[in-house]
């Protein structure tokens, strides 16, 4: 049988085609996932640009030289399994392939899911090899199946962003009194906007989005962020104001302005690449260092300090008010648009890295015809 995969040119990711790749026999202990549906999102163009630095193409490796196959969240079903743990028919969630199905090696098995032990994914990080059974999951409903795939993983990096800076105390911004201006680019994105949702929430905070033109009413009506500007208006904000700089554009001149408007900039938190064509590097920059937040650093930490118990009532909880106000029917901030077939889901990945999403659509996506 022919299966088929989105192919992504590892050098210029706006070189993507479909690649056609034969199925190949189950050995003992795997199982076969159909990809029964996916979200494709500016999470997922940060995945292809942070391909080599953070091995995202390492987790489904496709076989042909200079090709990756971007990863995605989304949910498959068992079609086949040679393990006796996992029954044909069981619903997953988790990292898949944009792919038509994956083969996986199930190991640590528990009622709530079980990791991939497949041998290329063995040094990689566990976060990404878990699979969830949608049947004992605390965050499963089968209502919000593409709000669980577009936000989920987007909003548990959200969650752990707040939880990082105030855990170190945002970095001193917020010293003598003064409330700590968070500034976070790309304030359209739903990481972003997430992010936004959880600082909100806290004392002595300022939320200001960064965004440009064409979505700053969007970023406004979210009604997450205290203030909304332009790329062009942050030197309306005085230079000796207390910031952190939350990066999910990756723009490099955007944050060559940030560093060197805010004399008392806290901390740069470099998160994502959403402005694929204005990427660069972070050398030499006035202020503190661009630092790279992983989130699975986050959780490890969380997780001993905590246990897994803690964490997830926490997070759970979280995840239950965003989704209240996300799909609240007067005024949602995400309209789900679907997509069948590999075709659709090479234009969608197209649309997606030109940027030219508009901001209140969800792009779920099927590569099954």
């Amino acid at each position: 049988m022919t299966l088929t995969r989105l192919l992504v040119d590892k050098t210029d990711i706006s070189r993507a085609r479909l690649g056609d790749v034969q199925e190949v026999a189950l050995a003992d202990g795997q199982v076969r996932v159909a990809v029964e549906r996916f979200a494709l999102t500016a999470n997922n163009i940060t995945y292809a640009v942070f391909g080599d630095a953070m091995h995202y193409w390492d987790f489904f490796p496709s076989g042909e030289e200079g090709q990756g196959i971007v990863p995605v969240w989304g949910f498959g079903d068992v079609v086949q399994s040679c393990h006796p743990g996992v029954a044909v028919g069981e619903r997953l969630y988790g990292y898949f392939p944009m792919a038509q199905t994956v083969v996986l090696a199930p190991t640590r098995l528990s009622p709530e899911g079980f990791s991939d032990a497949s041998a290329h994914r063995a040094e990689l990080h566990a976060v990404y090899n878990r699979c969830q059974r949608c049947a004992c999951d605390p965050f499963y409903r089968a209502d919000t199946e593409d709000l669980q795939a577009l936000l989920r993983p987007l909003f548990t990096t959200s969650w752990l962003i707040d939880d990082f800076l105030a855990d170190n105390d945002f970095f001193g911004a917020r010293d003598k009194g003064q409330a700590a201006v968070m500034l976070l680019s790309s304030a359209s994105s739903k990481t972003a906007y997430g992010t936004a949702f959880m600082l909100a929430q806290r004392k002595g905070i300022e939320v200001i989005g960064l965004t440009s033109a064409a979505n700053k009413v969007f970023c406004e009506g979210l009604g997450c962020y205290h203030r909304v500007l332009t790329y062009d208006q942050i030197d309306t904000l005085p230079a000796d104001t207390r910031c952190i700089y939350i990066d999910f554009a990756g723009n490099a001149l955007l944050r060559l302005a940030v560093h060197t408007r805010f004399a008392q900039l806290a901390y740069s938190c470099a998160i994502g690449g959403t402005h694929v064509a204005e990427l660069g590097g972070a050398k030499n920059l006035p202020g503190p260092k661009a630092t790279l937040f992983f989130a699975p650093a986050q959780i490890k930490r969380r997780t001993i300090e905590w246990g897994a118990a803690v964490l997830d009532e926490r997070l759970i909880a979280a995840w239950r008010a965003l989704v209240e106000r996300v799909s609240d029917a007067k005024s949602p901030w995400l309209l789900v648009r679907h997509h069948r077939g590999a075709e659709q889901a090479l234009a969608v990945y197209r649309e997606v890295l030109a940027g030219k999403a508009d901001a209140r659509i969800g792009h779920i996506v099927s590569m099954r015809p």
